[in-house]
């Protein structure tokens, strides 16, 4: 049975950070790529960054460029998404998810979901 677990979200002042984590069991992790998305209240999900199964590649949205940097420890399963100057608009529902394939910011592409974990950001 395949598992992705989310946490590290919580309540941050604007310019704060939060470093996010993302286990996964019951699956080869290696041979996935993972991606975070966000989906906002009455908002679509949209993809926030996704990094390659070697790690070698990374892909960020707009928003998160800069802001964001996406890591994998392989030995752990675990992806962590490390967010700084975090703003107001930041504020969502984060997921991690797993995908057989790179390239593709569509959620529909990512076959496993985890349950997700909420960060707000406080003005």
């Amino acid at each position: 049975q395949v598992q992705l677990v989310e946490s590290g979200g919580g309540l941050v002042q604007a310019g704060g950070s939060l470093r996010l984590s993302c286990a996964a069991s019951g699956v080869t992790f290696s041979t996935f790529v993972v991606g975070w998305f966000r989906q906002a209240p009455g908002k679509e999900r949209e993809f926030v960054v996704a990094v390659s199964r070697s790690a070698e590649y990374t892909r960020y949205s707009d928003a998160a460029k800069g802001r964001f940097t996406i890591s994998r420890d392989g030995a752990k399963s675990t992806v962590y998404l490390q967010m700084n100057s975090l703003k107001p608009e930041d504020t969502a529902v984060y997921f991690c998810a797993l995908s057989n394939y790179w390239g593709t910011y569509d959620a529909g592409a990512y076959r496993y979901w985890g349950q997700g974990t909420q960060v707000t950001v406080s003005s």
